[in-house]
């Protein structure tokens, strides 16, 4: 889970959509196959130079697009990244790594075990309690079963939230389109998610 939060794979993450973008742009037109190959090609970064552009700029994205145009340098087309600094949201990457890769199977094990279990202790019987004071009888095995019931509920509320945030934003900083149109928004996020 670690790794996942990494900053390491945060801008992984932001390198395959800056490349998604740059193809998407140039199957538009809008910048040099050859561009784009070299960028897709040579496109890399170093988690210490992004730190110490961004203390000197002060913007995660700028220090981290400045440092990939570092390694790439200019292409034969002079391009070094798909647009100008452009603002993602990008939720969807440690969202589907962590949410479904990990979170996801571990939540399910919780159920299957706390299935199991509820059968197991079906007649296991025990002080029902409401309010802080006894009640009437239950059973162990019924007390699981809910516990069981309500992991079902929060597998499916944990499903569409996560799928909620698969949300990718290349709309520029301020959301207004001016680098890239909605078309090739969509086909961008295609290409990377």
């Amino acid at each position: 889970m670690g790794r996942i939060w990494s900053d390491e794979n945060r801008f992984r993450t932001w390198l395959a959509v800056e490349v998604a973008a740059t193809e998407t742009l140039a199957e538009a037109g809008m910048v040099p196959r050859a561009a784009a190959k070299a960028i897709r090609e040579r496109a890399d970064f170093s988690v210490e130079r992004i730190h110490e552009i961004e203390a000197e700029v002060r913007h995660d994205v700028i220090a981290f697009t400045t440092a990939v145009a570092e390694i790439v340098a200019p292409t034969p087309a002079g391009f070094t990244t798909a647009s100008p600094p452009t603002t993602w949201s990008i939720r969807a990457g440690p969202i589907d790594q962590a949410g479904f890769g990990l979170i996801a199977q571990d939540l399910k094990r919780l159920a299957e075990v706390l299935e199991r279990r509820a059968w197991e202790f079906k007649d296991t019987p025990m002080v029902g309690r409401t309010h802080g004071i006894h009640a009437e009888p239950i059973t162990f095995g019924f007390k699981i079963a809910n516990w069981y019931s309500e992991t079902q509920r929060n597998i499916a509320r944990f499903s569409a939230a996560a799928e909620d945030l698969r949300v990718g934003k290349f709309s520029g900083a301020v959301g207004i389109f001016a680098h890239l149109t909605p078309e090739l928004k969509r086909r961008s996020a295609r290409v990377w998610v």
